[in-house]
Protein backbone atom coordinates (compact mmCIF):
# COMPACT_ATOMS: atom_id res chain seq x y z
CA UNK A 1 0.00 0.00 0.00
CA UNK A 2 2.84 2.39 0.77
CA UNK A 3 4.25 1.94 -2.75
CA UNK A 4 0.81 2.56 -4.24
CA UNK A 5 0.42 5.77 -2.22
CA UNK A 6 3.85 7.02 -3.23
CA UNK A 7 3.07 6.21 -6.85
CA UNK A 8 -0.20 8.13 -6.61
CA UNK A 9 1.53 11.15 -5.10
CA UNK A 10 4.14 11.12 -7.85
CA UNK A 11 1.44 10.93 -10.51
CA UNK A 12 -0.48 13.81 -8.93
CA UNK A 13 2.68 15.92 -8.79
CA UNK A 14 3.33 15.24 -12.45
CA UNK A 15 -0.28 16.15 -13.26
CA UNK A 16 0.16 19.47 -11.45
CA UNK A 17 3.35 20.22 -13.39
CA UNK A 18 1.68 19.31 -16.68
CA UNK A 19 -1.30 21.51 -15.79
CA UNK A 20 1.01 24.47 -15.14
CA UNK A 21 2.68 23.86 -18.51
CA UNK A 22 -0.65 23.74 -20.29
CA UNK A 23 -1.81 26.86 -18.47
CA UNK A 24 1.23 28.79 -19.70
CA UNK A 25 0.88 27.59 -23.28
CA UNK A 26 3.51 28.35 -25.91
CA UNK A 27 6.38 30.21 -24.16
CA UNK A 28 7.02 32.08 -27.40
CA UNK A 29 3.70 33.90 -26.95
CA UNK A 30 3.63 36.68 -24.34
CA UNK A 31 2.01 35.63 -21.09
CA UNK A 32 -1.48 36.91 -20.35
CA UNK A 33 -1.37 39.29 -17.41
CA UNK A 34 -3.94 39.76 -14.67
CA UNK A 35 -4.51 43.45 -15.60
CA UNK A 36 -5.19 42.38 -19.19
CA UNK A 37 -7.82 39.90 -18.04
CA UNK A 38 -9.36 42.42 -15.67
CA UNK A 39 -9.63 45.16 -18.31
CA UNK A 40 -10.31 43.19 -21.49
CA UNK A 41 -12.35 40.25 -20.16
CA UNK A 42 -14.43 42.30 -17.75
CA UNK A 43 -17.67 40.36 -18.29
CA UNK A 44 -15.97 37.09 -17.36
CA UNK A 45 -14.47 38.81 -14.32
CA UNK A 46 -17.91 40.09 -13.33
CA UNK A 47 -19.42 36.62 -13.53
CA UNK A 48 -16.70 35.14 -11.33
CA UNK A 49 -17.18 37.89 -8.76
CA UNK A 50 -20.94 37.42 -8.72
CA UNK A 51 -20.97 33.64 -8.43
CA UNK A 52 -17.98 33.68 -6.10
CA UNK A 53 -19.63 36.20 -3.72
CA UNK A 54 -16.54 38.39 -3.58
CA UNK A 55 -16.19 41.82 -5.18
CA UNK A 56 -12.54 42.05 -6.19
CA UNK A 57 -11.77 42.37 -9.93
CA UNK A 58 -8.06 41.66 -9.47
CA UNK A 59 -8.63 38.41 -7.57
CA UNK A 60 -11.31 37.33 -10.03
CA UNK A 61 -8.93 37.97 -12.93
CA UNK A 62 -6.20 35.99 -11.17
CA UNK A 63 -8.62 33.10 -10.61
CA UNK A 64 -9.55 33.09 -14.32
CA UNK A 65 -5.87 32.94 -15.26
CA UNK A 66 -5.17 30.15 -12.78
CA UNK A 67 -8.24 28.21 -13.98
CA UNK A 68 -7.20 28.49 -17.65
CA UNK A 69 -10.47 30.27 -18.41
CA UNK A 70 -12.72 27.71 -16.71
CA UNK A 71 -15.09 30.15 -15.02
CA UNK A 72 -16.64 27.57 -12.69
CA UNK A 73 -13.19 26.55 -11.48
CA UNK A 74 -12.38 30.25 -11.03
CA UNK A 75 -15.57 30.69 -8.97
CA UNK A 76 -14.47 27.73 -6.83
CA UNK A 77 -11.08 29.36 -6.25
CA UNK A 78 -12.68 32.67 -5.25
CA UNK A 79 -15.10 31.03 -2.83
CA UNK A 80 -12.31 29.02 -1.25
CA UNK A 81 -10.24 32.17 -0.79
CA UNK A 82 -13.23 34.06 0.56
CA UNK A 83 -13.54 31.64 3.47
CA UNK A 84 -10.08 32.72 4.69
CA UNK A 85 -11.00 36.40 4.98
CA UNK A 86 -11.98 37.91 8.34
CA UNK A 87 -15.20 39.90 8.54
CA UNK A 88 -14.52 43.39 9.88
CA UNK A 89 -18.11 44.59 9.86
CA UNK A 90 -21.29 44.94 7.85
CA UNK A 91 -22.09 47.70 5.40
CA UNK A 92 -25.32 49.66 5.35
CA UNK A 93 -27.96 48.60 2.78
CA UNK A 94 -27.03 49.93 -0.65
CA UNK A 95 -29.13 52.73 -2.09
CA UNK A 96 -29.34 51.78 -5.76
CA UNK A 97 -31.41 54.91 -6.46
CA UNK A 98 -28.14 56.81 -5.91
CA UNK A 99 -26.40 54.77 -8.62
CA UNK A 100 -24.22 56.66 -11.11
CA UNK A 101 -25.70 54.90 -14.12
CA UNK A 102 -23.61 53.90 -17.13
CA UNK A 103 -26.63 52.09 -18.56
CA UNK A 104 -30.31 52.56 -17.76
CA UNK A 105 -33.14 51.30 -19.91
CA UNK A 106 -36.82 50.53 -19.51
CA UNK A 107 -39.07 48.40 -21.67
CA UNK A 108 -42.20 49.83 -20.07
CA UNK A 109 -41.78 53.63 -20.25
CA UNK A 110 -40.12 55.48 -23.10
CA UNK A 111 -39.70 58.90 -21.47
CA UNK A 112 -37.97 58.77 -18.11
CA UNK A 113 -36.53 61.42 -15.82
CA UNK A 114 -32.84 61.24 -16.60
CA UNK A 115 -33.55 59.59 -19.93
CA UNK A 116 -32.73 56.17 -21.30
CA UNK A 117 -28.99 55.51 -21.41
CA UNK A 118 -27.97 52.70 -23.75
CA UNK A 119 -24.42 52.47 -22.43
CA UNK A 120 -21.95 49.76 -23.46
CA UNK A 121 -24.08 46.92 -24.78
CA UNK A 122 -24.09 44.18 -27.40
CA UNK A 123 -27.81 44.74 -28.00
CA UNK A 124 -27.36 46.75 -31.18
CA UNK A 125 -24.21 45.16 -32.58
CA UNK A 126 -24.09 42.86 -35.59
CA UNK A 127 -23.12 39.32 -34.61
CA UNK A 128 -20.29 39.18 -37.13
CA UNK A 129 -16.70 38.29 -36.32
CA UNK A 130 -14.43 41.33 -36.40
CA UNK A 131 -11.25 39.96 -37.94
CA UNK A 132 -9.50 43.28 -37.37
CA UNK A 133 -9.20 42.20 -33.73
CA UNK A 134 -7.08 39.24 -34.86
CA UNK A 135 -4.64 41.37 -36.84
CA UNK A 136 -1.12 41.54 -35.46
CA UNK A 137 -1.29 45.33 -35.37
CA UNK A 138 -4.53 45.36 -33.38
CA UNK A 139 -2.69 45.49 -30.08
CA UNK A 140 -0.67 48.51 -31.24
CA UNK A 141 -3.51 50.36 -32.92
CA UNK A 142 -5.16 53.17 -31.02
CA UNK A 143 -8.95 52.75 -31.02
CA UNK A 144 -11.15 55.64 -31.97
CA UNK A 145 -11.89 57.67 -28.86
CA UNK A 146 -15.37 57.20 -27.49
CA UNK A 147 -17.53 60.30 -27.47
CA UNK A 148 -17.35 62.18 -24.24
CA UNK A 149 -20.16 61.38 -21.86
CA UNK A 150 -21.28 62.86 -18.63
CA UNK A 151 -22.16 60.69 -15.71
CA UNK A 152 -25.61 61.23 -14.30
CA UNK A 153 -25.04 64.00 -11.80
CA UNK A 154 -28.16 63.36 -9.79
CA UNK A 155 -29.98 60.31 -8.52
CA UNK A 156 -32.67 59.03 -10.84
CA UNK A 157 -35.80 57.38 -9.44
CA UNK A 158 -36.72 53.79 -10.09
CA UNK A 159 -39.26 53.27 -12.86
CA UNK A 160 -41.52 51.20 -10.63
CA UNK A 161 -42.05 54.34 -8.57
CA UNK A 162 -44.24 55.71 -11.38
CA UNK A 163 -46.58 52.73 -11.06
CA UNK A 164 -46.45 52.95 -7.30
CA UNK A 165 -47.92 56.47 -7.35
CA UNK A 166 -51.20 55.03 -8.63
CA UNK A 167 -51.05 51.93 -6.48
CA UNK A 168 -50.71 49.79 -9.61
CA UNK A 169 -47.78 47.75 -8.29
CA UNK A 170 -47.24 45.98 -5.01
CA UNK A 171 -45.34 47.82 -2.34
CA UNK A 172 -41.79 46.62 -1.81
CA UNK A 173 -41.88 45.01 1.66
CA UNK A 174 -39.88 46.76 4.35
CA UNK A 175 -37.45 44.39 6.07
CA UNK A 176 -36.57 45.29 9.66
CA UNK A 177 -34.72 42.08 10.48
CA UNK A 178 -31.20 41.19 9.39
CA UNK A 179 -31.46 38.62 6.59
CA UNK A 180 -29.63 35.29 6.92
CA UNK A 181 -26.16 35.05 5.41
CA UNK A 182 -25.83 32.24 2.89
CA UNK A 183 -22.04 32.53 2.86
CA UNK A 184 -21.93 31.59 6.55
CA UNK A 185 -24.89 29.31 7.09
CA UNK A 186 -26.12 26.48 4.85
CA UNK A 187 -29.29 26.85 2.83
CA UNK A 188 -32.40 25.67 4.64
CA UNK A 189 -35.91 25.27 3.31
CA UNK A 190 -38.41 26.79 3.37
CA UNK A 191 -36.29 29.81 2.43
CA UNK A 192 -37.51 33.37 2.78
CA UNK A 193 -37.19 35.67 -0.18
CA UNK A 194 -33.99 37.36 1.06
CA UNK A 195 -32.27 33.98 1.25
CA UNK A 196 -33.62 32.93 -2.16
CA UNK A 197 -32.25 36.11 -3.72
CA UNK A 198 -28.82 35.41 -2.21
CA UNK A 199 -28.84 31.93 -3.69
CA UNK A 200 -29.96 33.21 -7.09
CA UNK A 201 -27.39 36.00 -7.31
CA UNK A 202 -24.55 33.48 -6.90
CA UNK A 203 -26.20 30.70 -8.88
CA UNK A 204 -24.76 29.53 -12.16
CA UNK A 205 -25.69 31.96 -14.94
CA UNK A 206 -26.50 29.24 -17.44
CA UNK A 207 -28.76 27.39 -15.02
CA UNK A 208 -30.56 30.59 -14.01
CA UNK A 209 -30.97 31.54 -17.65
CA UNK A 210 -32.49 28.14 -18.44
CA UNK A 211 -34.93 28.44 -15.55
CA UNK A 212 -35.91 31.97 -16.64
CA UNK A 213 -36.37 30.87 -20.24
CA UNK A 214 -38.66 28.08 -19.12
CA UNK A 215 -40.96 30.63 -17.44
CA UNK A 216 -41.17 32.58 -20.69
CA UNK A 217 -42.13 29.42 -22.58
CA UNK A 218 -45.09 28.81 -20.30
CA UNK A 219 -43.68 26.74 -17.44
CA UNK A 220 -45.04 29.04 -14.68
CA UNK A 221 -47.23 31.38 -16.76
CA UNK A 222 -44.91 34.24 -15.90
CA UNK A 223 -45.17 37.04 -18.48
CA UNK A 224 -42.86 39.88 -17.49
CA UNK A 225 -41.74 43.30 -18.69
CA UNK A 226 -38.38 44.76 -17.83
CA UNK A 227 -39.48 47.72 -15.77
CA UNK A 228 -35.92 48.91 -15.47
CA UNK A 229 -32.39 47.68 -15.97
CA UNK A 230 -29.63 49.85 -14.59
CA UNK A 231 -25.86 49.39 -14.37
CA UNK A 232 -23.47 51.64 -12.50
CA UNK A 233 -21.43 52.40 -9.42
CA UNK A 234 -23.06 52.53 -6.00
CA UNK A 235 -21.38 53.93 -2.86
CA UNK A 236 -20.81 51.50 0.01
CA UNK A 237 -21.17 52.94 3.48
CA UNK A 238 -20.25 51.42 6.81
CA UNK A 239 -21.38 52.38 10.28
CA UNK A 240 -18.40 53.28 12.48
CA UNK A 241 -19.40 52.86 16.15
CA UNK A 242 -16.66 55.19 17.38
CA UNK A 243 -17.91 57.96 15.09
CA UNK A 244 -21.61 57.40 15.47
CA UNK A 245 -22.35 57.79 11.76
CA UNK A 246 -21.73 56.06 8.43
CA UNK A 247 -18.75 56.78 6.19
CA UNK A 248 -18.25 55.85 2.57
CA UNK A 249 -15.61 53.13 2.26
CA UNK A 250 -15.75 52.54 -1.48
CA UNK A 251 -18.09 51.72 -4.31
CA UNK A 252 -19.18 48.67 -6.25
CA UNK A 253 -20.49 48.32 -9.79
CA UNK A 254 -23.86 46.56 -9.84
CA UNK A 255 -26.51 45.46 -12.31
CA UNK A 256 -30.06 45.84 -11.02
CA UNK A 257 -33.20 44.63 -12.76
CA UNK A 258 -36.82 45.04 -11.75
CA UNK A 259 -39.46 43.22 -13.75
CA UNK A 260 -43.14 44.10 -13.83
CA UNK A 261 -45.45 41.10 -13.89
CA UNK A 262 -49.19 40.73 -14.26
CA UNK A 263 -51.24 39.71 -11.22
CA UNK A 264 -54.98 39.16 -11.40
CA UNK A 265 -55.45 39.75 -7.68
CA UNK A 266 -56.63 37.63 -4.79
CA UNK A 267 -59.19 37.73 -1.99
CA UNK A 268 -57.14 40.31 -0.15
CA UNK A 269 -55.27 42.10 -2.97
CA UNK A 270 -56.69 44.01 -5.97
CA UNK A 271 -55.46 43.37 -9.53
CA UNK A 272 -52.06 44.98 -9.85
CA UNK A 273 -48.55 44.43 -11.06
CA UNK A 274 -46.01 42.49 -9.04
CA UNK A 275 -42.25 42.62 -8.95
CA UNK A 276 -39.36 40.37 -9.79
CA UNK A 277 -35.91 41.45 -8.65
CA UNK A 278 -32.31 40.79 -9.65
CA UNK A 279 -29.08 42.32 -8.34
CA UNK A 280 -25.63 41.12 -9.42
CA UNK A 281 -22.04 42.33 -9.18
CA UNK A 282 -20.62 44.09 -12.25
CA UNK A 283 -22.20 44.40 -15.68
CA UNK A 284 -24.09 41.11 -15.67
CA UNK A 285 -27.44 42.06 -17.16
CA UNK A 286 -28.42 38.66 -18.61
CA UNK A 287 -28.01 37.14 -15.17
CA UNK A 288 -29.89 39.99 -13.47
CA UNK A 289 -32.88 39.68 -15.81
CA UNK A 290 -32.94 35.89 -15.47
CA UNK A 291 -32.71 36.21 -11.70
CA UNK A 292 -35.68 38.59 -11.65
CA UNK A 293 -37.80 36.18 -13.69
CA UNK A 294 -36.98 33.23 -11.45
CA UNK A 295 -37.51 35.32 -8.31
CA UNK A 296 -41.03 36.16 -9.49
CA UNK A 297 -41.76 32.51 -10.35
CA UNK A 298 -40.71 31.42 -6.85
CA UNK A 299 -43.16 33.89 -5.25
CA UNK A 300 -46.27 32.02 -6.44
CA UNK A 301 -47.16 30.80 -2.96
CA UNK A 302 -46.91 34.11 -1.12
CA UNK A 303 -49.01 35.73 -3.85
CA UNK A 304 -51.70 33.08 -3.56
CA UNK A 305 -51.24 31.73 -7.08
CA UNK A 306 -51.75 28.15 -8.18
CA UNK A 307 -48.81 25.77 -8.36
CA UNK A 308 -48.48 24.80 -12.01
CA UNK A 309 -45.77 22.25 -11.23
CA UNK A 310 -43.19 24.22 -13.23
CA UNK A 311 -39.53 23.61 -12.31
CA UNK A 312 -38.96 27.34 -11.78
CA UNK A 313 -41.65 27.36 -9.07
CA UNK A 314 -39.98 24.58 -7.08
CA UNK A 315 -37.71 26.36 -4.59
CA UNK A 316 -35.88 23.19 -3.59
CA UNK A 317 -35.17 22.27 -7.22
CA UNK A 318 -34.00 25.77 -8.19
CA UNK A 319 -31.97 26.70 -5.12
CA UNK A 320 -30.24 23.37 -4.56
CA UNK A 321 -29.30 22.78 -8.20
CA UNK A 322 -28.26 26.31 -9.16
CA UNK A 323 -24.99 26.34 -7.20
CA UNK A 324 -22.33 25.42 -9.77
CA UNK A 325 -19.60 24.82 -7.19
CA UNK A 326 -21.71 22.34 -5.27
CA UNK A 327 -22.91 20.73 -8.50
CA UNK A 328 -19.37 20.50 -9.87
CA UNK A 329 -18.05 18.85 -6.73
CA UNK A 330 -20.79 16.25 -6.69
CA UNK A 331 -20.51 15.56 -10.41
CA UNK A 332 -16.73 15.43 -10.70
CA UNK A 333 -16.23 13.23 -7.65
CA UNK A 334 -17.46 10.25 -9.69
CA UNK A 335 -14.26 10.37 -11.80
CA UNK A 336 -12.15 9.76 -8.68
CA UNK A 337 -11.30 6.19 -7.60
CA UNK A 338 -14.34 4.08 -6.71
CA UNK A 339 -12.62 0.71 -7.02
CA UNK A 340 -14.17 -0.93 -3.97
CA UNK A 341 -17.69 0.27 -4.80
CA UNK A 342 -17.40 -0.90 -8.37
CA UNK A 343 -15.97 -4.29 -7.41
CA UNK A 344 -18.95 -4.92 -5.09
CA UNK A 345 -21.39 -4.02 -7.84
CA UNK A 346 -19.42 -6.11 -10.33
CA UNK A 347 -19.70 -9.15 -8.09
CA UNK A 348 -23.42 -8.49 -7.61
CA UNK A 349 -24.02 -8.35 -11.38
CA UNK A 350 -22.01 -11.57 -11.88
CA UNK A 351 -24.06 -13.30 -9.18
CA UNK A 352 -27.34 -12.17 -10.75
CA UNK A 353 -26.21 -13.39 -14.15
CA UNK A 354 -25.28 -16.80 -12.73
CA UNK A 355 -28.67 -17.08 -11.04
CA UNK A 356 -30.47 -16.04 -14.26
CA UNK A 357 -28.50 -18.59 -16.31
CA UNK A 358 -29.23 -21.31 -13.74
CA UNK A 359 -32.95 -20.50 -13.88
CA UNK A 360 -32.89 -20.79 -17.66
CA UNK A 361 -31.07 -24.15 -17.58
CA UNK A 362 -33.44 -25.65 -14.99
CA UNK A 363 -36.54 -25.97 -17.24
CA UNK A 364 -34.41 -27.42 -20.02
CA UNK A 365 -33.04 -30.05 -17.63
CA UNK A 366 -36.56 -30.91 -16.43
CA UNK A 367 -37.82 -31.37 -20.02
CA UNK A 368 -34.87 -33.64 -20.80
CA UNK A 369 -35.64 -35.74 -17.74
CA UNK A 370 -39.29 -36.14 -18.78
Amino acid sequence: MYVAVKGGERAIGNAHAWLAEERRGDPAIPELTVPQIREQMALAVNRVMAEGSLYDPDLAALAIKQARGDLIEAVFLIRAYRTTLPRLGSSAPLDTAAMACDRRISATFKDLPGGQVLGPTFDYTHRLLDFKLAAESAAEATPDPAPEREAMGEAVPHVTGFLNREGLIEEAPAEDTTPPDLTRDPLELPAERALRLQALTRADEGFTLGMAYSTQRGYARNHAFVGELRIGAVPVEMEIPELGFSVEIGEVVLTECETVNQFKGSKTEPPQFTRGYGLVFGQTERKAIAMALVDRALRWQELGEDDSGAPAQDAEFVLYHGDNVQATGFLEHIKLPHYVDFQSELELVRKLRREAEAAQDRPATQEAAE
